[in-house]
């Protein structure tokens, strides 16, 4: 059935406001509003109903890709049973985002493979959902990237675009020690982060012990200072779960 010039123009001026929704479902939701004699208000509410809908959740999907999160997990799947050190009510508190509206940090702390990074990564897929621009990197990465783009001149760029982060995820500090020039990268990005941007670290290492990776006691104790002003500490010191995972497979055989 040949489409008439009036639904033609419809349909071309619902692609120019980019309404891709009312345009898929302008007709289906106008026989069923037929069906149901509903008045045209009702008729408009439900189609720029399913527009926004569907615009928040491609929003997020956007935001969650540019995220660049290395595997998504969520809070559904954080074993807490298995980590009965972790305060499981404060991170239920901090799911709700509100951390971020008030610029404050958060450090996951403890042994390897006590979910750090599962917890990090939930904490950020959260704030996507609630319309927060993440970046999830660990720190080494981060790091070699600043080394990278300070050589090329193109670190102001880089800056730019963390500064318009809500949130900044920098995982796994404390496994490869810093350069000189690569600590004091990552202390001018913690600076500027400071009451702007909030911080989710992960990190194996008691504060005490930070000097090993940052090299100098001074950069260290201005680079804490910063981080731990506005600051939720969440300390899981259970038995790794990769460990755990090892042994009860061993035991299968």
């Amino acid at each position: 059935m040949s489409k008439t010039p009036t639904t033609l123009l419809l349909e071309h001026h619902l692609k120019a406001l980019k309404l891709p929704t009312f345009l898929r479902d302008y007709a289906s939701a106008g026989a069923v509003c037929s069906q149901e004699r509903a008045d045209y208000p009702t008729y408009l509410f439900r189609l720029a109903e399913r527009e926004l809908i569907d615009r928040e959740r491609r929003a997020t999907e956007r935001r969650i890709k540019e995220a660049a999160f290395p595997v998504l997990k969520t809070i559904e799947t954080f074993d807490f049973a298995a980590q009965v050190s972790l305060n499981e009510p404060l991170v239920r508190e901090l799911l709700r985002g509100e951390y971020i509206g008030k610029r404050e940090n958060l450090l996951l702390v403890g042994n390897p493979g006590t979910g750090k990074t599962h917890l990090a990564t939930a904490l950020g897929f959260a704030a996507c959902s609630q319309g927060k621009r993440v970046r999830f990197t660990t720190t080494t990465g981060l790091v070699t990237q600043l080394l990278e783009q300070r050589e090329t001149r193109t670190l102001q760029r880089l800056h730019k675009q963390l500064e318009r982060l809500d949130v900044l995820i920098l995982d796994e500090l404390g496994y490869v020690p810093f350069s000189k020039a690569g600590a004091e990268l990552l202390f001018d990005v913690v600076s500027r982060a400071y009451e702007r941007t909030s911080l989710i670290v992960t990190t194996n290492l008691p504060f005490e012990n930070w000097t090993e990776v940052l090299g100098s006691e001074r950069l260290t104790g201005a680079l804490l200072d910063r981080l731990t002003h506005r600051v939720h500490i969440l300390e899981a010191n259970g038995q790794s779960y990769r460990l755990t995972d090892a042994k009860r497979r061993l035991k299968r055989k």
